[in-house]
């Protein structure tokens, strides 16, 4: 039987039209501004033709089914065949994955040339079943139908169950199936390429349907057609490849035999060869017309189709093609589409165009076909440099710096300098690319064709480059991100220690030279022994045990191959704070032990000298805080020398203990204050301070000296702020070191009273200190005193620590209002100075959100009571840019401690910021930009109650009645709403996250409010914020819609209790609460409808809900509305809800109406105590 020809291929049109009600014709998706078809249909196709469209009931097809309905259910047209079709061989053992695919295709091919015909049906029903569909492919159909018929008879039989379908599941079981659905489709062309590929009935047939299935407007035809013609077409390619290099042998052996003189010349054999010729030429005509048939019926149309991931397909093989055959596909005619497809929009397919090129530029036999596209798609290439995704972004970094080797002159230095600062992004991916690029380009020695090898490897011809490109470009100022983008690449020559500490030593550097490469010696350092990527550059990782061994191997080498040199570093060094903080952190790089085992004992003897001159040197903090680690580094236990550490430490502290008792006992003296005096007693309290963070000194007292200080600041206001600052924080470790020293059982209580005695005067004095006029002084007094709350906090003497508790620090209230209001004033009212800079501006951001975080934790912790959060939640809105993570995680932390009260504080938040709008612009608020800040502000409290109502429902209610009764509380004028009426708007934001049977409770209980102040009920009511919030508490319909009748008030009648003849019969439980889960919604045009419903639960006697009996007037509210937002803050397990019977509806108590609107906010009934 010969293969037929679709009516598209004779001259049909290539309109296309839905047939189902859930199927429509897939758009073309947006043509790149340059593309020249631009104005053609994407969806169109050169072979099959357009379903027609499909009338809403078609003839019957089969015999009468007797009594049919007029309106059939859905489930019942969903699948018209009666019985499942046969499982296909194909399908089941390729997801089965228990047979090898080329022993099936073997098998395949020995049915094939016994009955080609219905071995051809089943690799068409596999192909069928493979897309989802549930039709059958009968030989009938076959003979009698054209494709796009068989197609349309397809499309009618899909019954659809998912949008999903087999090759775009995600799973390892179908990515197994469709790696295996591929390779059987190319093994079934690859394997008869000596056969049945040549027959001129299955590849033309093949092919046709493909391409049919390819233009359906069902996306998993579309989808899977695709595939699969694509995967044939990549098959074809290697064939085509195969006759090519028979052809070339052939024609080779047919020179030589042609060369031969007249009488070794074999007439037979030239026949042979000739008739060979003749017959791959006829092949390759056959095979590169169907190749030609797929590229124009399938590709040309479905790279610019709707579906990102059919896009990407296309551009993944045709740069398969591209490398495979050369010579046919690597021509400008191809090349376009990916140049056209590097502007498309989703992530997947331009990554694809980029590997594609990738490997194309990878060659420089195919790099140079590629002239033309490079002057007109380098632009694109390096703008895409900065994609917003940094995947391809990476990709495309890694392509340029391919193209340094293949093409040199492609990129201009403009180019080249577009893709540096990428060096300095914060994905460490992105970033090691450009490093990758930025070393190949500028910093490689070896590119160098000039260079003349030398001792040392070319690096010192290295970190001159590197120096000049990190002062030049003047893009960052730390060099710890230059090296951990430059690590990958150039990490052996950034590990040369001795280089750089030679070049150091030298005097051949200019000061910014030496100040950069003392910066990448202590990047490289920490790079190498750590492995902790910079701050920005994600999380610190645990190191593998191999990684932890390089690392000690590191260090080892670091410290013999740095010890000797960092004395003279140091001492060179000493007097610049900038150079002299890296070296000391290369200190801590080293592997100290190394100093006894290595016999170093006389350089660790120059860098402790030098470690105590650069103390006595500077002031600067971090110089000090290098210094002071270092020496921790020196005195830890493990070291066996540490004992010459502990000696530095006990003089310098003996050193500055003297001098403080001195300058301090000189200060409370002296009737006027010497500069010098001053600046004496400042640097020594700056340096005990540092030392103190890492060091104990308490055994040199200098607890009172500190603490009369501040004192005297206290008493007089006559220390100034330089002194006073260190002074704080020395008396805030102090207290801190005690309390570490205190024994874990048997503590005297002359030592507890002691500590407790300190803490007590610490804390007044830091008390005190919120209130100076130097907003340091108050800053570092707010930093101590919050940290001194939470450690004497109550967890003090929780954990068998009891006789720890006569340390506790409660906040009195004067105390929690001073730290309120210094968070206002520091914190929520900053306005930055017109002439700081970034980075100033930057810093001080950190600092106040220091502040907050410090505010937040006493919360967090119980410190201060759950109420004083509402100074911090009622700027989550306006300041969320600034603190919005630290305030959102504070919410979270909150809710987790007691909803109820939780949710009473983000009330009170909302009431504080209604009556500051009053009482700064009267009562017309409605239309003010701060009010509608308030509104937009409960909305984002509001998502916090989305999902798991059931746990958040007495605090919701309890938000509800408190604020009812905040916005009805205030009278105003005769005849006109209270003041605080507006705030219903605020409190309507909440109203979407109640139960429905609760909406209609509050609206009841509004109503009798209203009734008892005489005024009309909130449906009729003359104000637009009541009646806005009455509408927000109408009970939905399933549709959405409002009920239209309001919810009776009076007494139960018998006529309430009939059940509706249309409505389906109730439960015998006259409980109103539904199952906790909603109704599955419809996800397709196919899906069921009307099914059973899973049993409701009964959760009327769960502990704190309201009574059946208080709701049996409202038994028609049946079913929750949950509101599911994307902006939900928790993933939490849904809670356990228990069920019971409930008491018969005819044993309950009648209860007068008013009597019973009270009753539904009983304490005893929601647990929400009465105001």
């Amino acid at each position: 039987m010969s293969p037929r020809r679709s009516s598209r291929a004779q001259g049909g049109s290539s309109g296309s039209t839905s047939t189902r009600g859930g199927m429509s014709s897939p758009p073309a998706s947006p043509t790149p501004p340059d593309s020249p078809d631009g104005g053609s249909d994407s969806s169109g196709s050169d072979f099959e033709e357009t379903l027609r469209p499909q009338g809403k009931r078609g003839p019957p097809r089969g015999p009468p089914r007797g009594n049919v309905p007029k309106r059939p259910r859905r489930s019942d047209r969903a699948s018209p065949s009666p019985t499942p079709p046969d499982p296909n061989h194909l399908f089941a053992a390729i997801t089965s994955a228990k047979i090898a695919v080329e022993t099936l295709v073997d098998e395949w091919l020995d049915a094939y040339k016994r009955d080609r015909e219905s071995a051809f049906l089943e690799l068409l029903n596999f192909i069928v079943r493979s897309c989802g569909c549930r039709g059958v492919v009968t030989p009938e159909m076959f003979r009698t139908l054209q494709n796009s018929q068989i197609i349309q008879r397809l499309t009618e039989d899909f019954a659809e169950e998912s949008p999903e379908y087999p090759v775009s599941r995600g799973g390892r079981r179908w990515r197994r199936f469709r790696a295996g659905f591929c390779e059987l489709l190319g093994a079934a062309v690859l394997r008869g390429r000596l056969s049945v590929v040549y027959d001129e009935f299955l590849l033309p047939a093949l092919v046709s349907l493909l391409t049919g299935l390819a233009d359906s407007p069902v996306r998993a035809f579309r989808h899977t057609g695709t595939l699969a013609a694509l995967k044939v077409m990549t098959a074809l390619v290697t064939v085509a490849l195969g006759l090519n290099e028979r052809r070339d042998n052939n024609q080779r052996q047919l020179e030589a035999e042609r060369a031969k003189g007249p009488g070794r010349r074999g007439t037979e054999r030239m026949e042979g060869l000739l008739d060979k010729q003749r017959e791959l030429q006829e092949q390759q005509q056959e095979i590169e017309s169907m190749m030609n048939a797929v590229f124009k019926g399938v590709f040309v149309h479905r790279y610019r189709d709707i579906v990102p991931e059919i896009r990407a397909l296309c551009m993944e093989e045709l740069g398969t093609w591209m490398r495979s055959y050369t010579a046919l596909f690597l021509t400008d005619g191809h090349l376009k589409y990916i140049g056209w497809t590097l502007h498309d929009k989703q992530r997947d397919v331009r990554l694809q165009c980029v590997k594609a090129l990738q490997a194309l530029y990878g060659r420089r036999d195919t790099a140079a076909h590629m002239e033309l596209f490079t002057s007109r798609f380098k632009t694109r290439l390096v703008c895409m440099v900065l994609d917003k995704e940094p995947e391809v972004a990476v990709e495309v970094v890694k392509l340029l710096t391919v193209m340094l080797d293949t093409m040199e002159d492609a990129l201009s230095e403009d180019d080249c300098h577009s893709v540096y600062p990428v060096v300095f992004v914060s994905s460490r991916a992105l970033a090691a690319a450009a490093g990758c690029f930025l070393y190949r380009r500028l910093l490689d020695p070896q590119r160098d064709p000039d260079r003349v090898p030398s001792r040392d490897g070319d690096n010192r011809t290295f970190f001159q480059r590197l120096l000049s490109f990190f002062m030049e470009s003047e893009l960052h100022e730390h060099a710890a991100y230059l090296v951990d983008s430059l690590w990958d690449c150039a990490g052996p020559r950034l590990r040369d220690w001795d280089t750089m500490g030679a070049m150091l030593l030298e005097e051949g550097l200019r000061d910014r030279q030496e100040k950069a490469l003392v910066e990448i010696l202590a990047a490289s350092a920490a790079q190498a022994t750590r492995g902790h990527p910079p701050v920005g550059r994600g999380p610190p990782r645990k190191p593998l045990a191999r990684e932890r061994r390089a690392q000690a191997d590191e260090r080892t080498r670091l410290t013999h191959a740095l010890a000797p040199a960092l004395p003279q570093l140091l001492a060179k060094f000493s007097a610049d704070a900038e150079k002299a903080a890296p070296l000391l952190d290369v200190l801590r790089c080293f592997d100290l032990g190394v100093y006894c085992t290595g016999r170093m004992e006389k350089h660790l003897e120059l860098v402790l000298a030098q470690l105590r001159e650069v103390m006595e040197k500077h002031t600067a903090p971090v110089v000090l805080e290098a210094a002071s680690r270092a020496l921790h580094a020196l005195c830890a236990p493990e070291l066996a020398l540490r004992a010459r550490g502990d000696l530095l430490r006990s003089r310098m502290a003996d050193q500055l203990a003297d001098k403080c008792h001195r300058d301090v006992t000189d200060l409370l003296q002296a009737a006027a204050l010497d500069e010098d005096e001053l600046y004496s007693a400042a640097a020594t309290l700056k340096r005990i301070s540092v030392l103190f963070n890492a060091h104990d000194l308490t055994p040199w007292q200098l607890f009172d000296p500190c603490s009369r200080l501040l004192q005297r600041e206290v008493d007089t206001g006559e220390v100034p702020p330089q002194v006073l600052i260190p002074a704080i924080t020395c008396v805030h470790f102090h207290v801190l070191w005690e309390l570490s020293h205190l024994p874990s059982a048997d503590i005297p209580q002359e030592q507890l009273r002691g500590l407790k005695n300190r803490v007590t005067t610490v804390a007044s004095l830091c008390q005190n200190c919120l209130t100076d006029p130097d907003p340091g002084v108050r800053e570092q007094a707010f930093v101590v005193l919050s940290d001194l709350l939470l450690v004497f906090g109550p967890q003090l003497a929780q954990d068998g620590r009891a006789a720890l508790a006569p340390l506790l620090l409660p906040p009195n209230a004067g105390l929690q209002s001073q730290l309120a209001a210094f968070l206002m004033d520091h914190v929520f009212q900053h306005e930055p100075s017109p002439t700081e800079d970034g980075e100033s501006r930057i810093e001080e951001l950190h600092q106040r959100r220091v502040l907050l975080a410090g505010f937040c934790k006493l919360i967090i912790y119980n410190v201060l009571e759950l109420s004083a959060a509402s100074d911090v939640f009622k700027h989550y809105g306006k300041f969320y840019g600034d603190y919005g993570d630290i305030i959102k995680e504070t919410l979270n932390l909150t809710r987790q401690m007691d909803r109820q009260e939780w949710a009473r504080t983000l009330l009170l938040s909302l009431k504080q910021l209604m009556t500051e709008l009053l009482l700064q612009t009267g009562p017309e608020i409605r239309g003010d930009e701060s009010f509608l800040e308030i509104r937009d502000l409960a909305r984002r409290f509001s998502l916090l109650f989305s999902l798991h109502q059931l746990r958040n429902r007495q605090a919701l209610l309890g938000l509800h009645r408190e604020g009812i009764q905040f916005a009805l509380q205030e009278p105003g004028e005769p005849g006109q709403p209270p003041l605080n009426l507006p705030f219903l708007e605020v409190l309507s934001e909440f109203s979407p996250r109640l139960l429905r049977p609760d909406r209609a409770l509050l609206l009841a209980y509004l109503e009798l409010l209203c009734q008892e102040r005489g005024w009309p009920p909130p449906r009729a009511a003359p104000w637009p914020p009541l009646l806005t919030y009455g509408r927000s508490l109408q009970p939905q319909d399933e549709g959405g819609s409002l009920s239209s009748a309001p919810p009776s008030r009076g007494p139960s009648t018998s006529s309430a209790k009939r059940p509706r003849m249309d409505a389906p019969p109730r439960r015998s439980s006259s409980s109103p609460w539904p199952s906790s889960r909603p109704p599955s919604p419809a996800f397709t045009s196919t899906a069921l409808r009307g099914g059973p419903r899973p049993p409701r639960r009964d959760l009327s006697s769960d502990r704190g809900l309201l009574p059946s009996s208080s709701l049996s007037r409202h038994s028609g509210m049946t079913r929750l509305s949950l509101m599911v937002e994307e902006e939900e803050e928790e993933e939490e397990a849904p809670m356990d809800e228990g069920s019971s019977e409930d008491t018969p509806e005819r044993n309950r108590p009648h209860l007068p109406p008013q009597n019973r609107l009270r009753d539904l906010f009983d304490s005893t009934i929601l647990g929400i105590e009465d105001s």
